[in-house]
């Protein structure tokens, strides 16, 4: 992690699109950054790799900046992950503050910060869909926490159109820390201090404090690559067993 060589990524994106409006680019600001922070060389940027263009490709290998949903990837760790390494880069919200835009006016609300803080469990739903790839020899995750602004349009339903919004941009602010998964005592970050060495659902959800249908999703991860195992069940939920 290094601040200078992200502040540097920052302001260079900025000045790259002072004279254009939030959201009339087509590569968003966080996915900018992100891309010239972690290769600096544009010529490593948008390579062709088979039928696919890659974010970045250099000496270490390919890397992937998934800001939106994993199901696209799938194709493209298909296509990639025999060729040569793959990092995929996930960045995630630490503090979040929101502005709120008036589709008809274009005006902003004041600046409000989110009450939640985010975490590595937050990746958790997004890994899930790229599961069968997690335990492949090539591939690497880095989980990027970050501060941030983002902007929403107010053109969702229920009290001041808030609810089902779209989001317009996300602008990074600083950056918070780094997580590399890749080996199974790596994805050990993803398994609470506190959890016994056999524990259900119901306690990581607990202890994790995500929802239910969401811890379900981080311990398939964890078998996926091997840091726990099912070892039986207690009445009608499963028991697991900590093998890290």
């Amino acid at each position: 992690m290094n601040q200078e060589r992200f502040q540097a990524a920052c302001d260079m994106v900025a000045q790259s699109r002072v004279q254009c409006g939030i959201g009339t680019l087509g590569e968003k600001t966080l996915h900018a950054v992100l891309k010239h922070y972690y290769e600096p060389d544009c010529a490593c940027h948008e390579q062709r790799v088979g039928t696919f263009i890659a974010d970045i490709v250099n000496p270490s290998g390919i890397m992937e900046i998934q800001t939106r949903g994993f199901d696209r990837l799938r194709k493209k760790l298909d296509a990639f992950l025999p060729e040569m390494p793959v990092t995929v880069v996930y960045p995630l919200p630490h503090n979040k503050w929101i502005y709120w835009i008036d589709p008809q006016t274009g005006s902003l609300s004041p600046r409000r910060k989110s009450p939640k803080t985010g975490t590595v469990y937050d990746a958790c739903y997004e890994l899930a869909k790229i599961r069968s790839f997690l335990a492949h020899p090539h591939l690497r995750v880095l989980i990027v926490l970050l501060d941030m602004d983002e902007y929403r349009n107010l053109d969702g339903w229920g009290s001041g159109g808030k609810r089902g919004s779209s989001r317009q941009e996300r602008i990074p602010i600083a950056i918070c820390d780094e997580i590399q998964l890749h080996t199974s005592a790596q994805y050990a970050c993803l398994l609470p201090a506190q959890l016994p060495s056999v524990f259900r659902a119901a306690d990581y959800a607990a202890l994790s404090r995500l929802k239910l249908r969401y811890a379900h999703n981080a311990l398939s991860i964890l078998q996926e690559v091997q840091a726990i195992q099912r070892v039986g069940k207690q009445g009608r939920a499963y028991l697991y067993q900590r093998l890290i």
